[in-house]
């Protein structure tokens, strides 16, 4: 069996840059792909359109390096990859924790190649997961120790590989029995609802904009938990006017009848911009929150 996932390029930049890419699909083995050869595009700083889906490894210090580690999903509405500031940016801020972390650049469902445009960033991401897990020990860090973290669509689908236990890879051998559910999640102005509270770009990228009452419940992910939900922690700005703060609200109160382990954080301001820098003392609280956060669920 050929191996599945492999690495193709290593590079050390510095010590807070990404050390390591990783191709997550060899060629002609990506599924759910119509095999249509396509270039990365960027448009002002935003991806639009990978080539292949891609991990970035960020890697603290060894005598620093904790064993959890964290997959970090961008956010873009599901048509872009804000790469950097919901990307890079978060890994470097969990590097200075101890903590392992990997961007991953997946396959938008508005690529033309698709053949089920909604699963594709599902299988990205869970690939991610199996990948890490299974090389747990080369990164020095613990395969039951693997978590998410997703910004605004991110978060969707940071929430959607929390509750999708359907394993899409397609990826054989001993692939087949590493579990896709991540061991946490972290949500920060995620994109929960596709219905009411809905972010119609999110929604429409995903599901297209003739998408049937049945397809949207299905993929409002509040409507997914249950109480194998791995913990969650969420952060929203009251004053979200571009994923209204409901979206957080909803998923908190189904972790809450499931008994999830989780916490939810509502600052009064932020906006749609919670991140690394953030305009008011009180919203860049999210960080400290965060860590303390984690520590609680087996951070060591």
């Amino acid at each position: 069996m050929k191996k599945a996932i492999f690495i193709t390029a290593f590079f050390l930049i510095n010590q807070l840059s990404a050390q390591e890419k990783i191709i997550l699909w060899p060629k002609g083995q990506m599924p759910n792909s119509k095999g249509l050869q396509l270039k990365t595009e960027e448009k002002e700083g935003r991806i639009v359109q990978i080539k292949e889906t891609e991990l970035f490894a960020f890697l603290p210090p060894k005598e620093e390096r904790k064993q959890m580690a964290v997959i970090v999903i961008p956010g873009g509405g599901y048509y872009k990859l804000t790469y950097d500031l919901g990307g890079y940016q978060i890994a470097k801020w969990f590097n200075t924790q101890g903590i392992s972390a990997f961007v991953l650049n997946y396959r938008l469902p508005t690529s033309p190649d698709l053949k089920q445009k909604e699963i594709a960033p599902l299988q990205d991401v869970q690939a991610a997961i199996k990948y890490l897990r299974k090389n747990a020990v080369q990164y020095g860090i613990s395969s039951d120790q693997i978590g998410v973290i997703g910004t605004s669509a991110g978060g969707h689908l940071a929430a959607t590989v929390s509750n999708i236990s359907t394993d899409y890879t397609e990826l054989k051998g001993d692939w087949e029995n590493i579990p896709t559910i991540p061991d946490f999640a972290i949500l920060v102005s995620p994109v929960i609802d596709l219905g009411e509270f809905a972010h119609i770009g999110s929604r429409n990228s995903l599901l297209g904009e003739n998408a049937s009452p049945e397809k949207i419940k299905e993929y409002s992910m509040q409507n997914r938990v249950t109480e194998k939900t791995p913990p969650t922690v969420l952060f929203h700005a009251q004053n979200d006017k571009t994923v209204p703060v409901m979206n957080s609200i909803l998923y908190y109160q189904e972790m809450t009848k499931n008994k999830v382990k989780g916490a939810l954080f509502i600052f009064p301001e932020g906006e749609h911009k919670i991140g690394i820098t953030n305009r008011s003392e009180l919203t860049d609280n999210w960080k400290k929150l965060c860590s303390d956060w984690l520590k609680t669920i087996g951070n060591k």
